[in-house]
């Protein structure tokens, strides 16, 4: 084979081990990109979860479109918590009332009554639904798994900022958790709160 011939097969080769990678490279991007609206489909059909794709992909909800506090109007903002599992699992406070756009923190306590240790994950919903777009969490302890010993308690904070946009009927938000073993039984879905049916009962009545 001449020297031409075989630099000629040399490319041909090259050329298709580039293709190959190149396709091997976009089946990977198609699913870590699938994997998203695929652990939503999921969580919907179980009636566990309400995540907003900002969350999942980037672990926190993008900033308020404008950095400022509306002080015309405020919101109350209520905090459930769901335990699945022998543990303790609560707000430091029940409420606070904020203004759209003001940057808020609160507290969640956790224990393990158990005599093992145990890995746990917090998933959020919101009532009503429509506020989920407009609830922008900056910092929350939902977006990673946490380990936590025999008898250890935890305080993990919720940073937040309601954004401006935020339809003026809506008046009152429900955020609550459903806090679960990771490998163990998925929880059922949390039972709508009485803060969570006032706020639905307060959009109607808006709405009316």
């Amino acid at each position: 084979m001449s020297h031409a011939a075989r630099g000629l097969r040399l490319s041909l080769d090259n050329r298709r081990m580039l293709g190959k990678l190149l396709v091997a490279a976009l089946l990977m991007f198609g699913f870590g990109y699938a994997l998203v609206p695929l652990y939503k489909a999921i969580c919907d059909a179980l009636g566990i979860n309400v995540l907003s794709v900002a969350e999942l992909q980037t672990g926190a909800g993008p900033l308020p479109s404008n950095g400022q506090v509306d002080l015309s109007r405020t919101v109350t903002v209520e905090f459930d918590a769901n335990a699945r599992g022998p543990w303790d699992f609560k707000p430091a406070q029940r409420s606070v009332t904020v203004h759209p756009g003001e940057l808020t923190t609160v507290m969640y306590e956790f224990r393990n009554r158990q005599d093992r240790t145990m890995a746990a994950q917090a998933i959020p919903s919101y009532a009503p639904a429509q506020a989920m777009s407009h609830f922008n969490k900056l910092e929350c302890f939902c977006f990673s798994e946490h380990v936590l010993k025999p008898g250890e308690s935890k305080q993990w904070p919720v940073v937040f900022v309601i954004d401006a946009k935020l339809p003026k009927d809506v008046k009152t938000i429900t955020l609550s958790y459903t806090f679960f073993e990771v490998g163990g039984k998925t929880p059922a879905a949390p039972t709508q709160s009485a803060g969570a049916r006032g706020a639905v009962r307060s959009l109607a009545g808006a709405n009316s």
